[in-house]
């Protein structure tokens, strides 16, 4: 309270930046926006990450896979990795970011299954083995 007896409210709402450190922000907590059930597979999101970091690349924003190791603080292995999965068959690639959200326990295809897909380098044979894939998966895309 201040020596006039003025009493000023104001609702705040705490937030917590990218680096940890916690802020107040004024008005309320804010709602976030609802999304549809379940979460995008992560390899979805590695697909995408893979076609943004071939896209660095081709535009001559990053030199090359180890710069990307470097600047993403993982190891070269890793990098290829994810890199690797550009060697699929178009459509796998489309389909891979396609699939439907998880909504309950694990993703049913992780990168690992995809590996060995992805060294075979006749696309047809790669066809072949995704099916088998999404079959043993349980995948219904």
């Amino acid at each position: 309270m201040s020596e006039d007896g003025l009493v000023i409210t104001q609702k705040v709402s705490f937030a917590t930046r990218r680096s940890g450190r916690r802020e107040i922000k004024p008005g309320p907590q804010p709602v976030p926006p609802r999304t549809n059930e379940g979460t995008i597979p992560r390899i979805s999101r590695l697909m995408a990450l893979a076609i943004h970091f071939d896209h660095l690349i081709r535009s001559g924003a990053i030199t090359d896979q180890a710069e990307l190791a470097r600047l993403g603080h993982v190891t070269r292995a890793r990098v290829t990795q994810i890199m690797n999965l550009l060697l699929l068959a178009p459509d796998i690639q489309e389909s891979i970011l396609t699939l439907p959200r998880t909504t309950q326990g694990r993703d049913p295809i992780r990168e690992r299954h995809l590996r060995p897909i992805a060294a075979e380098v006749d696309w047809d044979r790669q066809r072949d083995m995704w099916k088998v894939l999404k079959r043993d998966q349980g995948c219904a895309t």
